[in-house]
């Protein structure tokens, strides 16, 4: 898959059975259709379903900021603000292909997400830290 911000060719990274396309040059990160709701339930995050559900129908974001290109159906992506403190503008296929991540943008994603109370300490912590860390923004 050719990344969409710098025209790499991305790689896939693989953890507990999520597949992403990560580009080693701008380190975005692409989630094809569905893999933002594993993200997400592999984190123990309440609500996950509604949370997609608003960031996909979210209205589109003013910014000076460039469209960028969906890498599987070429159309122009809509820009969304998701989160808060800082804000996070990400890209969204119109035809939900997917979702585009800046550089950083996941650490950032992961970072505001409420932990679920769970029976296993430490497992919010134990993926947001792997994917954290290998989806940090760079300097």
């Amino acid at each position: 898959m050719i990344c969409p911000t710098c025209k790499s060719h991305m790689i896939v990274v693989e953890h507990k059975k999520i597949e992403l396309d990560y580009c080693p040059r701008c380190h975005g990160v692409w989630f094809d259709s569905g893999e933002l709701e594993l993200f997400l339930d592999s984190l123990n995050l309440e609500n996950h379903d509604q949370f997609v559900s608003n960031m996909l129908n979210a209205p589109e974001a003013k910014t000076p900021e460039k469209k960028r290109r969906c890498p599987i159906c070429a159309q122009k992506m809509r820009k969304v603000v998701i989160g808060e403190k800082p804000s996070i503008l990400i890209d969204v296929c119109r035809r939900a292909d997917g979702l585009w991540f800046d550089g950083g943008e996941v650490g950032q994603l992961i970072k505001q997400l409420p932990e679920k109370p769970s029976g296993k300490p430490g497992s919010h912590h134990h993926i947001g830290a792997f994917l954290g860390e290998v989806f940090k923004e760079r300097e």
